[in-house]
């Protein structure tokens, strides 16, 4: 093979090679941590004492720089790898109206929404408390967020519907990146699939703010203690 065709088969599979890394970083760190960090969140049930040692503890002084740097430099990636996307994405939804482009289309903008949401849950709940106040987040002003300020609540419901979707159907999307779903059948009998996914996903989210709903009762709007 001469060096001009060599670099031209480089090029030609330069795309795919970065549609894979992206769906790649998006599905193997995220959706783990996604999945860990929902787990933890569902230790609302149990009380502050819990929930503080689950979400926002940790046991070696390491493991949240590491664990900030192993989900940060992942998603940053797939954002700009995913921004990229939409704005170059060519939908033809009015020629072509059926449902795969349909979800082709709620995948870009739930993330768009996830993008925002994540954005504002790690600012405001990383972020914010342990650069500007020098601590963690207690479960008190969270829980009494949730349950008594009605805009929080509805981002987190929203926020983690449209994080849940695009998870669920990006695991349909990486099969197909990556060959594992290379045919039509093999991907109408994935959809179930997704769709369980989505639902599981979606009921541990709902589940923690739930659980962080109702434990807010038990805290005035300002903090403090009502009961």
């Amino acid at each position: 093979m001469s060096t001009q065709a060599t670099a031209e088969a480089i090029t030609d599979r330069t795309p795919l090679l970065k549609s894979r890394l992206g769906s790649f970083l998006a599905v193997v760190p995220l959706s783990i941590w996604v999945i860990n960090h929902l787990w933890d969140n569902l230790s609302a049930f149990y009380g502050a004492t819990a929930w503080e040692k689950s979400v926002t503890e940790y046991a070696n002084p390491f493991a949240q720089a590491f664990t900030f740097i192993i989900v940060m430099l992942p998603l940053l990636i797939h954002t700009a790898w995913g921004l990229v996307r939409i704005f170059t994405m060519k939908p033809n939804n009015l020629a072509y109206n059926n449902y795969g482009n349909l979800k082709y289309i709620v995948q870009r903008v739930a993330g768009l929404g996830v993008l925002a949401f994540l954005g504002a849950h790690i600012w405001l709940a990383f972020l914010q408390p342990r650069l500007m106040e020098g601590h963690a987040e207690p479960f008190m002003d969270i829980a009494r967020e949730m349950h008594y300020h009605g805009p929080t609540l509805m981002v987190y419901l929203l926020g983690t519907l449209g994080t849940a979707y695009h998870l669920a159907n990006g695991l349909q999307t990486f099969g197909m990146g990556w060959g594992i779903l290379a045919s039509d059948r093999s991907m109408r009998r994935f959809e179930p699939i997704s769709i369980l996914i989505f639902l599981i996903l979606l009921a541990m989210s709902w589940g923690a703010i739930y659980a962080l709903y109702t434990a807010g009762a038990a805290y005035g709007p300002a903090g403090m203690d009502v009961g």
